[in-house]
């Protein structure tokens, strides 16, 4: 979609989770309960751009990420990196020299960090990880270079300190030197600044637009807030219930989305300076069970233009435009879906 060679492809990828139950239903009467946590994603990413997947908690976002870097297996599908199938690759060797190209900034830095090591033996550890021969004082060379890139300066002041002793804009820096010390292709970060206070997040969504400008680095930035993925990303994906429903470049969110689940979403978006052209779409009706999947299309039950044909026929994921994709039968402009409710 993005790109004719793109540094990651998924094509037709799900995810599944079986739910444990009790000995009597899952071995004796053989009933079987599946959480479709992804569901026929196709994706492309392109070399050095910043793709952000957005939808709301459970949507299968941080799945879809994990899926790409092998964290978690793929029930179908294909997902490619750099040209190679990587589906089902585990061995020990391959995984190493996997970490070396494609690395995962986690969400909560308080939990992602050693408490017993140092900032140094964080920032490093990769290296010790993949074989690295690197000698103590490269090592040292090495861990400076990559604070001082993520914004921690002096690095000489923070190279032996531990976690507790650093805020959490400071612990997050640490998790983007971790991540930036192997020099990385391509980067997931699962909501990286969720966690941080507004007035750090401007300083570390900076760092990501620098790891794209001065490293040539592609991302694919995880996340439920719209506003952050229209300012930083080149294309956006809009996730609901381990489907994505919409993809297209970031400016959709400005008014150009046609999914009625993306139109929900940018309707309540703060708008500063202007006075409010469209109305908020608030959502009503209950959310679909991930185990128990609709027949027809997952969103029709809360869907404000949901016809016949939604609740029995499954839409596919189709192009709608120039780089625009779209999961839907009835597609309509923001315009015309106010104007019906009115």
């Amino acid at each position: 979609m993005a790109d004719k060679d793109p540094i990651v492809s998924l094509k037709d990828v799900e995810v599944n989770f079986n739910i444990r139950q009790g000995f009597i239903k899952e071995y004796i009467l053989r009933q079987k309960k599946i959480v479709h946590a992804v569901d026929k994603i196709n994706l492309d990413i392109a070399r050095g751009e910043i793709v952000s997947l957005v939808g709301e908690s459970g949507s299968g976002k941080t799945t879809t990420g994990r899926a790409i870097l092998r964290l978690a297996d793929t029930t179908a599908g294909d997902i490619t990196f750099n040209g190679e199938s990587i589906t089902g690759k585990k061995s020990k060797e391959w995984n190493r020299e996997f970490r070396k190209h494609a690395q995962m900034i986690f969400q909560d830095p308080y939990q992602s960090l050693n408490p017993r090591f140092t900032v140094f033996d964080i920032v490093t550890e990769p290296l010790i990880l993949t074989n690295s021969k690197a000698s103590l004082a490269e090592k040292e060379m090495l861990a400076i270079q990559a604070l001082e890139f993520a914004g921690l300066r002096p690095a000489v002041d923070y190279l032996y300190r531990y976690p507790h002793e650093l805020s959490g804009g400071q612990r997050q820096r640490v998790s983007i030197a971790t991540c930036f010390i192997m020099a990385p292709e391509f980067i997931v970060a699962d909501e990286p600044v969720s966690m941080l206070d507004a007035s750090v997040r401007a300083n570390i969504l900076k760092l990501f637009v620098g790891l794209k400008e001065e490293k040539g680095a592609s991302i694919l930035f995880i996340t439920h807030d719209l506003s952050l993925a229209w300012l930083i990303s080149d294309h956006v994906a809009i996730m609901y219930m381990g489907r994505i429903v919409e993809y297209g470049p970031a400016d959709i969110i400005a008014g150009g989305c046609l999914h009625p689940y993306s139109q929900a979403l940018t309707s309540v978006l703060a708008m500063v300076g202007e006075k409010r052209r469209m109305k908020r779409i608030i959502l009503e009706g209950e959310t679909s069970s991930p185990v128990n999947l609709p027949k027809g299309c997952r969103f029709a039950s809360r869907c404000p233009i949901a016809q016949q044909r939604c609740f029995e026929e499954d839409p596919e994921y189709r192009p709608i435009g120039e780089d625009h994709y779209i999961c839907c039968h009835f597609p309509q402009p923001i315009g015309q879906l106010n104007d019906e409710e009115d």
